[in-house]
């Protein structure tokens, strides 16, 4: 079925349940009045539906192609990336700057929900080019922004990240890349990288791809990576692409899906590049990149959820399949474990996108007003609203098969392609598992204060509801208490003890939160009570399974040998 941009639920997330309304009040974001936001999800969900969203399989039965050493991408993305490049949407939230909307990442966040939704394989390349431009903002010099940033908020020129190598994935420390001081402010940039989304392309005139590399006199392990700039054209002397740049793209990726989005492997033979930030910082200028990836991957999950959901509804509404308990509806819907998963689907895309709303509201806050609470709050939503929103997308696309039953397992339904394209979220830019280690090590390291003054706004949401809905409220509050008293123990254990119960904290904060914005929607809306009654008795109870999982520690899993593991 064609995918619908969900804008009125975007909405009503928006007005009732993270207070996007502080946002717009502050001196910084004045300009997103609600004829704004209207405005921008209107024409954003028309883009999603109307040109995104119809070359989506397109992508998957069409992959890109390495043809001579040029990437040659699906059929129709090269149009659909040049409507969305000149409709603005890839530097809604850049710095104007250089050209850039200035408007809030909430709605950046919003708009990149409907765009992964609509086609994750080219929403990709958009969103690494985000990321670029924030971490150039941050820290570059003013001849590389000058140089490089009009043209990614232009859409001209898109926007990489290479960190990956071969010997180095997830510990980035072990990158072997090297960059030589040419004397001229630039420098000779060599090695391989692996998995680099977009490397190449022919939807746009450039390149720009941020390199991480040691300089000669570097440090081992993280403290002796640098930072570089490395376009696939380097800049004439009127700033348009010109010259060939030592680099190249020895394959691509053959993947389980995401096949419209050409995946890289990079070399990179005495290329030029130019340092951003100070050298051997290399790390502090890429986590810019990646936090803003990571909450951007996080809504990647809820837009295939969303989507996944939406053709699952349609095929219950529509396929017929023995007699039904409930009068008046002889298609599959009305049987009461089919109703169970597509209840259970809409409530965790609700709980996944007003999580990841939560978090840009926070990080829009935190910019605007300075204020070192909001900074904190955002901080420790990322990681939650990225593992939480892409295991999301992967659940919800895998029930949306099982509803279809065996026509889901068929590729001409479309069905299975969600599933495929989704399942690389949960790994890419920081493991789900990284992402709960991140929480229960750094996120935890001011004592708990953010995660407790959160786990306080949840309990006083919770006391505010309870004259409408006394039963419901009870039940946040008490599970708001179970996950404090988890933080509390936490906060005792050794970092080895906090690891093995990294993702059962961070899934069972997740579940509390969807239960606190469920409780928020049902309150400004008596009609979405019925929804929150399946998020909060149905899925809500996980967190206590996953906090009695919090407090086995990891003597357990160390007791087992590779031998027991094996038998």
């Amino acid at each position: 079925m064609p995918y619908r941009a969900p804008t009125a639920d975007l909405r009503f997330v928006l007005d009732h349940v993270v207070d996007f309304a502080a946002v717009a009040a502050t001196d910084r974001f004045a300009e997103a009045t609600p004829e704004t936001v209207d405005a921008i999800l209107a024409e954003a969900g028309r883009l999603c539906e109307t040109v995104l969203a119809p070359v989506n399989r397109a992508g998957d039965r069409h992959p890109a192609r390495l043809d001579n050493g040029v990437v040659r991408t699906s059929p129709g993305f090269a149009q659909a990336y040049r409507a969305l490049a000149e409709g603005g949407w890839v530097a809604l939230a850049a710095s104007p700057d250089h050209g850039g909307m200035g408007l809030p990442q909430t709605l950046a966040t919003a708009v990149n929900e409907m765009m992964s939704g609509a086609n994750l394989a080219l929403q990709l390349n958009p969103l690494l080019t985000q990321g670029q431009i924030e971490a150039l903002e941050h820290h570059a010099s003013d001849a590389i922004r000058a140089m490089v940033l009009p043209h990614l908020i232009s859409g001209r020129w898109t926007g990489t990240m290479n960190l990956t190598e071969p010997q180095a994935g997830s510990d980035v420390g072990a990158l072997q890349a090297r960059a030589e001081p040419r004397g001229d402010g630039t420098h000779a940039v060599t090695g391989q990288k692996i998995y680099i989304t977009w490397g190449d392309h022919d939807v746009a005139e450039n390149v720009c791809h941020l390199v991480l590399a040691r300089l000669p006199d570097a440090a081992p392990g993280t403290r002796g990576i640098s930072l570089f700039l490395v376009p696939k054209f380097l800049p004439d002397a009127a700033g348009n692409p010109g010259k060939r740049n030592s680099l190249s793209v020895v394959s691509l990726e053959h993947k389980l899906g995401l096949h419209g989005s050409p995946t890289c492997v990079m070399q990179y033979d005495g290329a030029t590049g130019w340092l951003v930030g100070a050298p051997h910082r290399g790390m502090a200028a890429m986590f810019t990149m990646m936090n803003n990836a990571r909450l951007g991957v996080g809504v990647q999950g809820v837009g295939v959820a969303e989507a996944a959901l939406q053709q699952a509804l349609a095929h219950a509404t529509d396929r017929r399949q023995g007699a039904t308990p409930e009068p008046g509806q002889p298609a599959i819907l009305g049987h009461a474990d089919v109703r169970r998963m597509l209840a259970c689907m809409r409530a965790d895309v609700f709980s996944a996108r007003a999580i990841a709303l939560a978090c840009a509201v926070a990080i829009d806050l935190a910019r605007a007003t300075g204020r070192a609470d909001q900074a904190a709050r955002a901080a420790l939503l990322t990681p939650i609203a990225k593992a939480f929103g892409t295991d999301t997308g992967i659940a919800v696309a895998d029930m949306g098969l099982q509803v279809h039953g065996g026509m889901g397992y068929v590729e001409e339904t479309g069905a299975a392609q969600f599933l495929r394209d989704v399942r690389v979220t949960s790994i890419y830019e920081g493991t789900n598992g990284i992402q709960a280690m991140d929480l229960v090590g750094r996120k935890l390291a001011d004592g708990g204060e953010a995660a407790r003054d959160l786990i306080d706004e949840i309990q006083q949401g919770a006391e505010a509801a309870r004259p409408a809905l006394p039963e419901l409220a009870g039940e946040v509050w008490v599970a708001a208490e179970s996950l404090r008293e988890a933080t509390d123990w936490l906060l005792t254990q050794d970092m080895t003890d906090r690891g093995a119960g990294a993702v059962p904290y961070l899934r069972a904060f997740a579940r509390v939160l969807g239960g606190h914005y469920h409780l928020r929607a049902a309150l400004a809306d008596p009609a979405r009570t019925a929804l929150a009654a399946v998020a909060i008795r149905r899925l809500m109870p996980e967190h206590a399974a996953c906090l009695a999982q919090l407090r086995e520690g990891a003597a357990g899993l160390y007791a087992l040998s590779a031998a027991d593991l094996s038998a």
